[in-house]
């Protein structure tokens, strides 16, 4: 045999020599569990159940679970869930490569999530979704059968969403409240009258006398809270105290003596058949009387809100405009500023009238050191405004008694004249750039504080 073809037949043999096979990817898993809040999915698998399950199948399969995340949180809305978006970015950080979890829909019930998952199998980012009867790859048809259950999921909730509102709205054209009773009902638990609700024997009565002492006794609303809280130490079914808002809305709530709206501000009204608490007559009074109490009127900004303290009980300086007919027939107003009572509403400090108010913040410029009050830069361009006046407008140029020399007026002057003839925003920043804090004691006394 010659040399020539030895070289052939050895070339030959070489060229059919078997490629060594690549080793496949190790899949590293991360468990992830998920419970929603939603009272839907209540009867689903408890999070440890979940782990639990995927644990055996982990142990079963000799599958490599890197970590377990939990997470209790609904996978209604897109991207809205903290651990699964975190997962999310740790598998595009190749941390993980595989994800086991108990069903397809604790992954996702929204298109967005469900996009986001199929997009990391396509950048084989992602390379295997496993659940507790179920495996889905990089493959055509696994990645469409998962979208499939992923959108079958979505479907359910939709579906739930609708029958629920059409269950509230069943209900409501029947007369029966659809959800928590207000204050003063409680649920009927007879089994043959399901859903029907009853006069609270205890709450029922009080709130009868919340409405008739607004309607005839023309209490009002913080009366009424003082009243509910110290002296009855009234409390609701959660046995709390009725915050004030929670008793204006119980006054504006036609449910009392019938009729009731469903949802709020829907338009939507309907007539119940429970027993009412009050007459209509009641309601309609108490209406009016709430509507003197709520006089809307232009809304403005006060001077001094939010920059002097109670010396009382530490809570804010409120004010408040009253309004007084004169026998001449116009109208006059008048500024008087008060103790807010957010941290105690037994405090006893008086009202003062803005006018004298005005009278202490001049007393107290004059105990303050000048350094103290911070506008010199807004004293020094006033001047300067007032000079180009004259010399621009006036014709003033070249004649030097008539412009105003910065040395011939010091800042306190000036911040007395700003208290005394001021825009409200001028005052109210002569009085912040004080370093002190402005105390108002209970004989009207204004104080300083140092900070």
């Amino acid at each position: 045999m010659s040399d020539m073809h030895i070289e052939q037949k050895i070339g030959l043999s070489g060229g059919f020599q078997a490629k060594k096979e690549e080793e496949p990817v190790k899949i590293k898993y991360c468990l992830y569990a998920r419970k929603s809040t939603e009272s839907e999915e209540r009867q689903v698998l408890s999070i440890d159940s979940q782990v639990k399950e995927m644990l055996q199948i982990a142990e079963r399969d000799n599958l490599e679970i890197v970590e377990i995340r939990r997470e209790s949180h609904s996978a209604k809305n897109s991207g809205q869930r903290p651990v699964f978006n975190e997962l999310l970015e740790d598998i595009k950080k190749e941390q993980f490569n595989g994800i086991l979890t108990w069903a397809p829909d604790r992954l996702s019930r929204n298109a967005g999530d469900l996009g986001s998952l199929v997009d990391l199998m396509d950048q084989k980012l992602l390379l295997e979704i496993k659940t507790y009867g179920q495996s889905f790859t990089n493959s055509p048809n696994e990645k469409f059968l998962l979208m499939i259950l992923g959108s079958q999921a979505k479907l359910e909730n939709d579906n739930r969403g609708i029958n629920v509102k059409r269950g509230l709205r069943t209900r409501c054209e029947m007369g029966i409240w659809p959800t928590c009773t207000p204050t003063g009902y409680l649920n009927e638990r007879l089994s043959e009258r399901n859903c029907r609700i009853v006069i609270d024997p205890v709450r029922g009565p009080i709130i009868k006398k919340m409405f008739e002492k607004v309607a005839y006794d023309h209490w009002s609303g913080r009366k009424l809270f003082h009243w509910l809280k110290f002296e009855l130490n009234f409390k609701s079914k959660g046995n709390k105290n009725l915050s004030l808002s929670n008793i204006y809305r119980i006054l504006q709530n036609s449910f009392y003596y019938g009729p009731f709206e469903f949802p709020r501000d829907s338009g939507n009204w309907y007539q119940g058949k429970h027993e009412p608490i009050i007459t209509k007559e009641v309601f309609d009074l108490t209406q009016e009387q709430l509507k003197r109490d709520r006089i809307v009127r232009e809304s403005r900004e006060f001077a001094f809100t939010k920059l002097i303290m109670c010396g009382e009980c530490g809570s804010g300086i409120t004010a408040d405009e009253k309004y007084k007919k004169l026998k001449n027939g116009s109208t006059t107003s008048y500024i008087y500023y008060g103790c807010t009572r957010s941290r105690d509403l037994s405090c006893k400090l008086g009202y003062i009238r803005e006018e004298e108010l005005i009278k202490q913040m001049l007393r107290v410029i004059d105990q303050v050191d000048i350094q103290e009050i911070g506008v010199k830069k807004q004293f020094e361009e006033e001047i300067e405004r007032y000079n180009k006046f004259q010399n621009t407008v006036l014709m003033m140029d070249g004649n030097e008694d008539m412009a105003i020399k910065k040395k011939s007026f010091d800042i306190k002057t000036y911040a007395k004249y700003i208290l005394k003839a001021g825009t409200t925003q001028e005052k109210r920043e002569i009085m912040t750039s004080l370093k002190s804090e402005l105390v108002l004691r209970k004989n009207k006394t204004l104080m300083l504080r140092t900070v």
